[in-house]
């Protein structure tokens, strides 16, 4: 497969990428930590972007794009720690929706929460217009999440949906990449400050490998996360082989960049004045959204040793 991104799709990562970057900031993530979480400009804005709409059909008011797109932006949510629901409603139920309710989505009028067996909680239950996947309590419980910026509540009835865990999974994979791209960025910054002996500590050697061993493992996981994302759009019937690899991968590659991180920014990565912990925390939470790290790994188990999938980098990438 050739991942080399077109320039429409580089212009869509880059205009979000912008966006996001002057308008939800740390400050903003501050904000929304010390009130309710949710702020209804942020989702106003990410409308006029048409983001709620990048999936939907053009004569459903939305962009038309398919889940490459919509894991590129993904992977901006992830990176700006954008905590509104908008890849809930926007990139894994718009396609999940009757057509009918598509056009509300696109508009940023429709919000949609998600419940299925592999989660005990509803993210957003309380202000969401309609549930794929379960039946919600009568009386929503709150709770608590490692992550103050989710808001989550107590599941109740919930059933499988087609189709819906492997888009949550992939969804979740593509914004712990871009998670693991900010906290990256985070501790290459904090050691160019960081003095030790006289000299910051990115000019030390251990540091650096640190470091390059986070970036690495970044890089090999996205095009696994985009891979994903072509199975699915294309009807791959090893598309769910694909999530779980992508998940696990993306995984692995934010739980060492938060690791790699706290361990540059030394004792004051555990403190709340330091940015560093929003990124740490959505990367715990992710981790264990829409299956585990040991759910998936189970799963590609049983497609490598029940199914006979073939496996290895001449069948990863390879069309069906």
């Amino acid at each position: 497969m050739d991942f080399r991104l077109t320039p429409d799709q580089i212009a869509l990562r880059d205009a979000v990428r912008d966006y996001l970057s002057a308008e939800h900031g740390p400050g903003v993530l501050r904000r929304l930590d010390a009130g309710d979480a949710r702020d209804p400009a942020i989702r106003d804005g990410l409308v006029a972007m048409g983001l709620t709409g990048i999936l939907i059909p053009a004569d459903r008011g939305g962009l038309g794009l398919g889940l490459i797109e919509a894991a590129l932006v993904a992977i901006e949510l992830g990176r700006a720690n954008v905590s509104e629901p908008i890849a809930d409603t926007a990139l894994i139920a718009a396609a999940l929706v009757d057509p009918a309710r598509q056009e509300a989505i696109a508009a940023g009028t429709l919000n949609v929460a998600l419940a299925h067996p592999v989660n005990p909680w509803i993210a957003d239950l309380d202000r969401a217009d309609m549930v794929i996947g379960g039946e919600p309590p009568a009386n929503p419980i709150a709770l608590d999440s490692v992550d103050p910026l989710r808001r989550l509540f107590a599941a109740g009835n919930t059933h499988e949906t087609d189709g819906l865990l492997d888009r949550a999974a992939l969804v979740t994979a593509a914004q712990l990449i871009g998670g693991a791209e900010r906290m990256l960025a985070l501790a290459i910054d904090y050691a160019g400050q960081r003095v030790q002996f006289g000299q910051p500590i990115g000019k030390f050697q251990a540091i650096k490998h640190h470091l390059a061993t986070v970036a690495t493992k970044i890089e090999f996981a996205r095009p696994v996360v985009l891979r994903a994302a072509d199975a699915l759009q294309h009807g791959d019937g090893r598309a769910p082989l694909h999530v779980s690899h992508a998940k696990v991968a993306a995984t692995d590659a934010a739980i060492l960049a938060a690791e790699v991180a706290i361990q540059v920014h030394g004792a004051m990565g555990y403190t709340y004045e330091v940015d560093l912990h929003f990124w740490m925390k959505r990367a715990w939470a992710l981790a264990g959204a829409w299956g585990d790290r040991a759910f998936h790994a189970h799963r590609i188990e049983r497609a490598v040793l029940d199914g006979g999938a073939a496996i290895g980098p001449t069948f990863t990438f390879a069309k069906e």
